[in-house]
């Protein structure tokens, strides 16, 4: 099977969906990066800095460490989705990276955004 036997509406679709998904998820943990648009930051925690005892100043750095832990991962994932994306409309969807081969329909549907064949996954 080639990409051209693939129904690219139908992955198009659902990697559409999942993008809304991440830049929501995005969003409640991070924000757009005023230097750079494409890229995002960890939302601060609110903390009342005045008051604030040594508890909840760690509280504090270790809530926005999680954050930037989450964002890190959404932030990959988006770029394999916008990836997968580019990929459709430059007509190069579901082909391996690896091997150039055509990429299993049941690997795509588990994972639209998959780049390699089931043989070549990470």
């Amino acid at each position: 099977m080639t990409n051209k036997d693939l129904d690219l509406k139908f992955f198009k679709k659902k990697l559409e969906e999942e993008k809304a998904t991440l830049i929501s998820e995005l969003k409640t943990v991070g924000e757009k990066n005023p230097d750079n648009p494409e890229d995002w930051v960890a939302k601060p925690t609110q903390m009342n800095a005045t008051g604030a005892d040594q508890n909840e100043t760690a509280d504090g750095y270790e809530a926005y460490g999680e954050n930037a832990a989450i964002l890190n991962e959404l932030e990959i994932r988006l770029g394999e989705v916008n990836a997968a994306i580019k990929k459709i409309t430059e007509n190069k969807y579901g082909t391996c990276e690896i091997c150039k081969q055509p990429i299993e329909v049941k690997r795509l549907k588990a994972n639209p955004a998959a780049g390699t064949c089931i043989k070549h996954m990470k």
